[in-house]
């Protein structure tokens, strides 16, 4: 009986993968606050281009859209990992390595989900991108390539700071019979930001930003830190039922969630930056010759 019970449990965690994210209104909040803390030591062209980034922060949901099936199918993923489906195995290093556990536990990559090789990914895309404008500052396009990767690593580390993002129970807890405790709560939590109207100047205020060691075991600390908080999250259940006239525990709860996202993004900007110095371009790469002609 009890193997019939988690058989139905896993059937309706496999039926009911989440489909969202923080609302768009809130990724733009954390994504302006998060550039507005960086240090000056980051490029001023960056520090500048803080609705850019915000913009392009919306992009990994929009690719989530029914009427593009490709990139809908290698998107979704990207966007949570349910923690409990890895039982006792850490989190991989890798994507590869990822996939090979996978297979291992019989579960599909999209089931358990991707988010922590999103975030490593996009980080050293921006890497390279910095690294491009330390070698080419007064590149335009080099410019614009740092602000889309900018933008995609937001959405994906902001992500990792919705703890309901990191669980089986991301939109209701679920039962023994397959039914959700709470059904619906999801989609509470990810417009908090934007219903509560949080305003990045003071998200952004006493935020203490630092690039991190080394990415992974950063990244993976970060999963573990936003899980722990999958239990609070559900001690507010009721409190999310009405975000017109929100609790002083939801209101908390949210603006540290938000504040915690804005942190992690922007420490993530400056770890990109600070490893960019050491990166060595290929001899084959000349930005100033390829671009010469660039208005045209």
């Amino acid at each position: 009986m009890k193997r019939f019970c988690n058989i139905l449990i896993l059937f309706s965690i496999l039926l009911t993968t989440p489909a969202w994210a923080w609302w768009g209104g809130g990724h733009d909040i954390m994504t302006q606050a998060s550039v507005k803390v960086l240090p000056e030591e980051m490029p001023e062209f960056f520090r500048a281009a803080g609705k850019m980034i915000a913009h392009c922060a919306y992009d990994p949901d929009l690719s989530k859209d029914r009427s593009i099936p490709h990139a809908r199918q290698a998107e979704y993923g990207e966007h949570y990992i349910d923690v409990e489906l890895l039982k006792e195995h850490p989190i991989p290093e890798g994507r590869d390595a990822h996939i090979k556990l996978c297979a291992e536990l019989g579960l599909a990559p999209r089931t358990i989900g991707t988010l922590p090789y999103a975030v490593a990914e996009w980080t050293e895309r921006l890497v390279l991108a910095f690294a491009e404008h330390r070698k080419w500052p007064d590149n335009p396009m080099i410019q614009y390539k740092c602000f889309l990767y900018a933008g995609f690593l937001a959405h994906y580390a902001q992500d990792m700071c919705q703890p309901l993002h990191l669980t089986i129970h991301f939109d209701g807890i679920v039962q023994e019979d397959g039914t959700r405790l709470h059904a619906g709560i999801h989609e509470k939590v990810d417009s908090a930001i934007e219903r509560l109207k949080l305003d990045p100047i003071e998200l952004a205020k006493a935020q203490q930003i630092e690039a991190v060691g080394d990415l992974m075991p950063a990244i993976v600390k970060q999963v573990k830190a936003g899980f722990s908080l999958v239990d609070s999250v559900y001690e507010l259940a009721e409190d999310w039922k009405n975000l017109k006239d929100p609790t002083p525990a939801l209101v908390d709860f949210t603006n540290a969630q938000a504040r915690e996202g804005v942190r992690w993004t922007a420490s993530l900007y400056l770890t990109a930056w600070k490893l960019s110095e050491n990166i060595k371009l290929p001899g084959w790469l000349d930005r100033a010759k390829n671009d010469a002609n660039m208005s045209q």
